[in-house]
């Protein structure tokens, strides 16, 4: 901890906006290197768990962008807590799923183009590496011993 102030706003439109007085902390985060400064209007937490609280808060910010950029969740389906920890969850498990066979068939392409691929040929009936790569596997499937042939063509 830095300093602990209590500051009034003195710009013209900001003082008419709120003219009460706020509280200024400043933290110096180690693991970082840098200084860091919060206005507050709450005076009766101590000034360090002010400081942490908006560094948590910083970390929440940071698990949703990660959300909204790797997830693709435009919108949740429910509005209970329930519901939206159900949806990400899901969402996670599904991520997480896609990244463990991107990493078994050692594909080159970004994980988010694999996922595209994915979303877009989700019904069909096609070996994952004829879907990446484009190749007829025909010969894999013939020469497995454990599938039945019904029909030679």
């Amino acid at each position: 901890m830095r300093s602990d102030q209590t500051i009034v706003l003195t710009g013209l439109q900001s003082k008419s906006d709120y003219p009460e007085a706020l509280r200024r902390v400043r933290f110096y985060d180690r693991e970082n290197g840098r200084y860091l400064i919060f206005l507050t209007n709450n005076v009766l937490q101590p000034a360090l768990t002010t400081a942490k609280l908006y560094k948590l808060r910083w970390q929440v910010e940071l698990f949703f962008r990660w959300i909204k950029q790797n997830l693709r969740i435009k919108s949740f389906y429910g509005t209970s807590e329930n519901a939206v920890r159900t949806q990400i969850w899901v969402a996670i498990a599904i991520f997480a799923l896609v990244a463990i066979i991107k990493k078994k068939l050692t594909l080159e392409l970004p994980l988010y183009s694999f996922l595209q691929i994915l979303s877009v040929t989700a019904f069909e009936k096609v070996p994952l590496n004829q879907l990446v790569t484009g190749a007829d596997d025909e010969e894999a499937r013939t020469n497995d011993p454990n599938q039945l042939v019904l029909f030679t063509l």
